[in-house]
């Protein structure tokens, strides 16, 4: 749990202050979920509640008026619970602890909610977040309604408090930029100690699988003290670098071969995401050489984009148009097919091996909330027609970033066999991803503790 009360009381006070004159925002944390028979997966709260609490127990609620009322429901003390579950805070502790106006057990929750929304003018809450949110804020509305004879008013307006905590989330305050920071420097050590023992055990002759890696990835994560893994690692090994989302499994890592790890670890509520592209045994051949020097390449244009005023696009405009060029220069691409590299920009030829963005928000969540359009220009559209699948995209200018806006920047190509692809690139997959907090200057790199260049690598693991 997060004890600076006074930041968390802050952002309740914006949040209160755009509610509007008799308006009330309601907030659910996250439900437990059973594994199986008689068990639950651990327990991970919701963001949005958190971030305005920095509660982190189960089966809770935070109310907040539009004059800035603040009101927790969270679970009751019971000292034979606490036996089997762990210590509760309780309604009786909760104001002092978390500073909120006042505090009731859950088991209040449907009897005083109505009391709470009658008068009220408009009812917030998360849309699309909590399955059966909506049907219950109905029920509680309807009680509501069942006393308009009795001269109670019913709120006439709902609305979406995602939009507003959002925008509050996408700009990191120094707390959370130190926390992120914390985050980061576990995680490159645990991609440090992956490296090392992947070239370790192959040295040794050693069986060496991705489950291994992956072993490495958690021990440094909950030794540096993170709380779980932000995501669920990817260790992939050899060709299984070129499925995007491909989960550490039982293939065996090999020397001569490439292993792509993306993982990173959650502390305090805060998301680290790193990816690293290392030769299983520590030497790179000559076309892994190639490929890897041109993805970080192509990172760094992208990390030159990266700054305030530019927008969000620009560093995976700047990261295509370098790796564009160096598929047509490998000959990845057939220039008498493909044409120039604007050619290939413009038909998305080169997403044959390059298929995602290059980055995305980052924050609570690994895929952060937040706008990615601008909001002054939202109303400014066009169309386009998309070369490859001849749908018809509408454009909206790009989020202006701003110093306090954090970002992944994670460019990478996958080369599959293929009809006039190289085979010597054949089954190669790269991508090189940091974390980077928008300055006054330019960027901040937070996660270079892990070595990025194909030199400083192969240093590292002949330890």
């Amino acid at each position: 749990m997060n004890n600076d009360k006074s930041i968390h009381a802050q952002r309740r006070a914006r949040v209160a202050a755009q509610l509007g004159a008799g308006g009330i925002a309601i907030v659910p944390t996250a439900p437990e979920r059973a594994r199986n028979r008689d068990s639950s997966f651990p327990f991970r709260h919701d963001s949005y509640f958190y971030y305005l609490t920095g509660f982190t127990e189960p089966n809770a609620w935070l109310v907040i008026t539009g004059e800035g009322a603040s009101t927790l429901f969270c679970a009751p003390k019971d000292l034979e619970r606490e036996i089997w579950d762990g210590y509760r805070l309780g309604p009786e502790a909760a104001p002092a602890a978390l500073g909120v106006d006042a505090a009731h057990s859950v088991d209040e929750l449907n009897a005083l909610l109505p009391k709470l929304l009658e008068n009220r003018a408009s009812v917030w809450y998360p849309f699309a977040i909590h399955d059966g949110l909506e049907v219950r804020i109905a029920g509680w509305l309807n009680q509501v309604r069942a006393r308009v004879r009795y001269g109670a008013l019913c709120p006439e307006r709902q609305h979406d408090l995602c939009a507003v905590l959002d925008e509050m989330r996408l700009v990191k305050d120094a707390q959370e930029q130190d926390t992120m920071r914390r985050a980061a420097r576990i995680s490159a050590a645990a991609h440090v100690r992956a490296m090392k023992l992947s070239a370790r055990l192959l040295r040794e002759g050693r069986d060496v699988r991705e489950y291994h890696l992956e072993a490495e990835l958690l021990h440094e994560f909950r030794q540096g003290g993170s709380q779980f893994p932000a995501y669920t690692s990817i260790v992939a090994a050899g060709a299984n670098a070129c499925v995007l989302h491909y989960r550490a499994d039982t293939a065996p890592v090999r020397s001569g071969e490439l292993v792509l790890i993306d993982a990173g670890c959650e502390l305090d509520g805060y998301a680290s995401d790193i990816t690293r592209t290392f030769p299983a045994d520590g030497r790179f051949t000559g076309p892994q050489r190639a490929l890897y020097d041109l993805v970080l390449a192509s990172q760094e244009a992208a990390v030159a984009a990266t700054r305030p005023g530019a927008r969000f696009t620009d560093p995976h405009d700047a990261s295509v148009k370098v790796l564009s060029q160096g598929m047509l220069d490998l000959g990845l691409l057939d220039r008498d097919k493909v044409g120039s590299v604007d050619d290939v920009i413009e038909k998305r030829a080169y997403f044959q091996f390059y298929m995602h963005r290059t980055g995305h928000w980052l924050g609570m969540d690994v895929h952060d909330c937040g706008s990615y359009v601008e909001p002054s220009q939202v109303g400014e559209v066009s169309e386009r027609k998309d070369p490859l699948s001849g749908e018809i995209i509408k454009n909206r200018p790009s989020r202006i970033l701003r110093p306090g806006m954090v970002l992944t920047i994670e460019p990478g190509l996958y080369v599959r066999p293929a009809e006039g692809v190289p085979a010597q690139f054949h089954d190669i997959g790269i991508r090189i991803e940091d974390d980077a907090i928008v300055t006054d200057a330019g960027c901040e790199l937070i996660t270079r503790g892990v070595p990025v260049r194909a030199d400083e690598i192969e240093a590292l693991m002949r330890e």
